[in-house]
Parts: C-alpha cells; sequence; structure tokens
C-alpha cells in the first residue's frame, strides 16, 4: 500500500486528459479513430481530440432526434431549471474552463475569468427566458370572426450549430444556449482549434439534468462535418456562424462554405441561420455584446390556434 509520502511531486506522472466526443449522453471516440492535436495560442500540444467523422454526425443526429419529444414536451419552466442547473456545474468548474480558454485563446488568466464569468451568465441569462417567450413572441390576435386566435412559439426539433472558431467558451454558450431555450435539441461542432471547453462544458451537462441526445457536441473540423449536417433530412435548422475561420484559409473560402451549406440546407428545407456580413466580408459577431432574442426566435415555429368563441 502506497503512503502519501512515497511519491514526490516531480516523481509523478503526467496524467493527460483524453478529449473524446459527447454523443447521446455518453463520450465515444471517433468511429473512425481519428484524433488530431490540439496546440495552445503559442503552438504547443495540449491535447489530443478526437476527431469526427460524417458517422459520428449521423449517430449523434440520431440520439437528438430521439430526445425532442421529452426535451420540447417539457414545460418551459422545468427546462428552465434544468438550464439552471448547467449553469451551477459550470459555476464548479470555472477554473478548468479559465485554464482552457486560456491556453487556447492566447488570454491572461484574469482575462479568461472574465469570459468564463460571462459565458455562465449568458447561460443563466438563456436560462431565465425559457418561461418567458411563449409571452414575448406569441399573443393573442384580434380576428374578424367569433373566435379566440391565439400564435403560440414552438421548437423547431433538431438544430445543428457550427459553433465559433474563435470565442471557446462564450461564443459557444451562445449559439447553443438559445437553441435549447426555446425547446430544440442541439448537434454542435465545436472549434476546430480551441475544442477544449467543449468538452469540458459536455462534462458539465452529462453531470447535470440534461437528458442524454439534447445536446451532442462533436469536435474535429466544421468544414468536414457541415456539409453532412446540413444535407441531412432528419436536421431540422443549422446555424453557420462557425463557417467563419473554418477553412483556415480566407475569407473568401468561409464564403463559399457558407454558401454550398445553404445550398444542400435547402434541398430538404431546413431554417438557416447565416453567418454576420460586415460590408463585403463574412465577420464575427461581438460575443460580449447583449444577445438580443434573435438567436432563439431563429428556431421557432408559431403555430395559430382558432377557437370558436362560446364553444
Amino acid at each position: 500500500m502506497y503512503g502519501l509520502g512515497c511519491v514526490s511531486v516531480s516523481q509523478r506522472l503526467d496524467v493527460r486528459k483524453t478529449y473524446k466526443l459527447y454523443i447521446g449522453g455518453k463520450f465515444p471516440r471517433s468511429e473512425s479513430g481519428r484524433s488530431y492535436a490540439v496546440t495552445d495560442a503559442k503552438g504547443e500540444f495540449v491535447a489530443n481530440a478526437s476527431r469526427a467523422s460524417r458517422k459520428d454526425a449521423r449517430d449523434a443526429v440520431v440520439a437528438a432526434r430521439a430526445a425532442v419529444p421529452g426535451w420540447s414536451g417539457a414545460t418551459p419552466y422545468n427546462r428552465g431549471q434544468v438550464l439552471y442547473r448547467v449553469a451551477e456545474v459550470m459555476e464548479g468548474r470555472a477554473e478548468q474552463f479559465a485554464a482552457e480558454v486560456a491556453a487556447g485563446e492566447g488570454l491572461r488568466l484574469s482575462q479568461a475569468r472574465t469570459a468564463v464569468s460571462a459565458a455562465i451568465d449568458r447561460w443563466v441569462w438563456y436560462a431565465g427566458w425559457t418561461d418567458k417567450l411563449s409571452q414575448v413572441v406569441g399573443g393573442t390576435n384580434p380576428v374578424a370572426g367569433p373566435y379566440f386566435n391565439f400564435s403560440i412559439p414552438e421548437a423547431t426539433g433538431v438544430v445543428a450549430v457550427l459553433a465559433p472558431q474563435d470565442s471557446s467558451l462564450l461564443g459557444l454558450v451562445s449559439v447553443v444556449a438559445p437553441a435549447l431555450a426555446g425547446g430544440n435539441v442541439v448537434v454542435a461542432v465545436s472549434s476546430q482549434r480551441r475544442p477544449l471547453p467543449a468538452i469540458t462544458l459536455a462534462e458539465a451537462l452529462a453531470t447535470s439534468d440534461v437528458p442524454g441526445g439534447v445536446v451532442n457536441l462533436l469536435t474535429g473540423s466544421a468544414a468536414e462535418i457541415g456539409p453532412w449536417l446540413a444535407e441531412h433530412a432528419d436536421v431540422n435548422a443549422i446555424d453557420l456562424t462557425g463557417v467563419v475561420g473554418a477553412t483556415e484559409g480566407d475569407n473568401a473560402a468561409d464564403a463559399e462554405l457558407a454558401r454550398d451549406l445553404e445550398a444542400k440546407a435547402a434541398g430538404t428545407l431546413k431554417r438557416v441561420r447565416r453567418p454576420p456580413l460586415s460590408v463585403t466580408q463574412l465577420d464575427s459577431p461581438d460575443w460580449a455584446a447583449e444577445p438580443g432574442l434573435s438567436r432563439m426566435t431563429a428556431f421557432l415555429e408559431t403555430k395559430t390556434v382558432w377557437h370558436p368563441i362560446g364553444v
């Protein structure tokens, strides 16, 4: 039996963490067996991450589709409670998030802590909107005739999200949380160069009350996985925010990828949220700015109900 004083700190093995995918509430490696090296902002090796394949993307969509009835059918208040629980778990992992954000984005630790706090606050903000959306974007409509007429927002279904390449945690939270708040389930592709905070977020999701399949996180290339998600018939909507910087080339290559994904998405009549356009080129949003409701309403359908008065 080993005592506490048997091994000095200098003699300890370096216990490296394995970063896997998050699909259906589990942490599998890529079915292809592929991985890639993740480096910090200085180019130094940090970890190996799984490189998701199209088969992994299909598995994630299957898991997401199975989770739709339970998540969209839950009461908005209950969804808010579950999402708030995620923020609680994130708060407990704040230092781990800060270390990963600092390494990946080249920030000082104090700056990374500020970014992590903003991400947790952003998650709580969206959690608070779950039971308020219907009052704000729905309502009673005046109609000519003896009828009550109501407009009620409903979840679109399975939303594929290409997460931002530059903002590894705050940007990721800002595209995933609004889709969840509206009752959608998510298949997200993390930042390729900075995937570690995404998998740590997956660990927070797995240890909170979020049902398996509601959020599925893939690491790898958005340019490789995106086309398969865009043309998948069981995906209802796609957020193309992460195409900015996805090709690791110039902005023209990103724009070409965005056009290709839009064309593929049109084949199955998906809702598409385009990346922001600044004058003549694709641009990355200011993730620190007030988020507004547009990312929630982008993936909501409106159901109109007519009911005779007096019946």
